[in-house]
């Protein structure tokens, strides 16, 4: 037993959610609404997630994060340096980095790393005394160090969800005082039928999932098992679970570099300066991209209470956002939107949604188990099932999965 490191006072991470109201559709089911007007470009509202970790790969490229907020830690110049792979790089206007390291901390008993105090002692009360390996934390044969290195085995990047997830929330049942209440939540998020949750398992571990599901259970059980939480660890309950978390996941980017240049962007200059320092940034983006691709980000998952409920459109209304360069998520309007409409979110990333109707219901279908009704895909449902080369292209690519 690990005396708390830590700290006793605890200010609060800033959230919001008294811009909407969540009604219960007898056909669709739990519905997100606007409790009053709002502008295009406004934020609708704040949350923190129920839980959240970053992927398992993302962290071993050394994306540095806050193990509770998912605060990005590396300074911009550093991660610029890193990203760029340019050791002598240098950002104009350091003072547009928000990273204090000053107030980074360290678990005294197992070194994980969090960007403050505050962000320790969070995790402590809420699931880090659990989860924390002390002087193991190296040890390769720990079981808890074994089912990430079987995870990142099965699960290789582009990442799309985390089995740590799963042990992060057996963590907070086991330290929770109300143990209820805390189960009560998770089991309202989207449930799914048998053949779903084998599908969503599939897309997420590949041919062998049965084989590999039952893996990953066995590692677990031996690193986590709790009397109170028997039916996550029976064979149905962990794939339920694992396919609870595959299916509302929401993704997670923080990147400090990414509050640099909007704090830049914030800049009053001279208008030679601001001409010199967009275009530095322009390039330095492009050799970011050039040299890491598209991971620029710390990454992660979460689940989000008020961002479940939004369904689906193919002509979405809000999007969320992550500028506060940690797991607090601002819904975000894209257009004038009037109190009591219903708010709507796109599953599909910028490009995949100008793709065609037949090409979104595709996607949907193979990646979110339903067929869209949206009001774009009724007023295109006369339309010919017509895909371009590179869209049948990538369909194939969807069918081999």
């Amino acid at each position: 037993n690990m005396a708390a490191p830590m700290d006793t006072h605890v200010c609060e991470i800033s959230t919001d959610i008294s811009g909407v109201t969540v009604v219960q559709d007898p056909i669709k089911g739990k519905c997100l609404h606007a409790a009053r007007a709002f502008k295009e470009g406004e934020v609708i509202f704040k949350e923190k997630p129920i839980v959240s970790c970053q992927f398992l790969w993302n962290a071993m490229y050394k994306y540095t994060a806050c193990d509770y907020c998912m605060c990005s830690m590396e300074s911009a110049e550093a991660m610029s340096r890193r990203l760029s792979n340019n050791a002598s790089l240098v950002l104009p206007f350091p003072q547009c980095c928000s990273v204090k390291p000053e107030e980074h901390v360290t678990c005294p008993y197992c070194q994980v790393v969090y960007c403050s105090k505050r962000c320790r002692q969070e995790a402590w009360d809420r699931y880090h005394r659990v989860l924390c390996l002390g002087p193991s934390v190296n040890d390769p044969e720990h079981p808890i160090n074994r089912l990430a290195e079987t995870w990142r085995n099965i699960h290789y990047p582009p990442e799309t969800a985390s089995i740590m997830m799963i042990a992060k929330m057996i963590a907070m049942v086991k330290q929770a005082a109300d143990k209820g209440s805390l189960l009560e939540t998770f089991a309202g998020f989207c449930k799914a039928t048998t053949n779903q949750e084998e599908h969503m398992s599939h897309k997420l571990l590949g041919a062998q999932f049965q084989d590999q599901l039952e893996l990953l259970r066995g590692l677990m059980v031996e690193a986590l098992y709790e009397d109170s939480l028997d039916q996550w660890f029976t064979p149905e309950g962990f794939r339920s679970i694992f396919a609870m978390i595959g299916r509302n996941g929401q993704g997670i980017g923080t990147s400090s570099l990414s509050v640099y240049v909007h704090n830049c962007d914030a800049l009053e200059l001279p208008s030679q300066d601001r001409e010199q320092l967009d275009a530095f940034i322009d390039q330095l983006y492009v050799d970011l991209e050039h040299e890491s691709g598209s991971f620029l980000n710390c990454e992660g998952s979460g689940l989000y209470s008020l961002q479940s409920c939004c369904n689906h459109s193919c002509e979405p209304t809000v999007e969320p956002a992550f500028d506060d360069n940690n797991f607090v998520l601002s819904m975000k309007a894209l257009r004038d939107i009037c109190e009591g409409e219903e708010l709507f979110i796109c599953y599909l990333d910028e490009c995949e949604r100008m793709r065609s109707r037949h090409s979104r219901q595709k996607l949907l279908r193979e990646n979110y188990l339903f067929s869209c009704t949206c009001e774009k895909c009724t007023r295109e449902a006369e339309d010919p099932d017509v895909t371009s080369s590179d869209e049948e292209e990538e369909d194939a690519q969807i069918d081999e999965q």
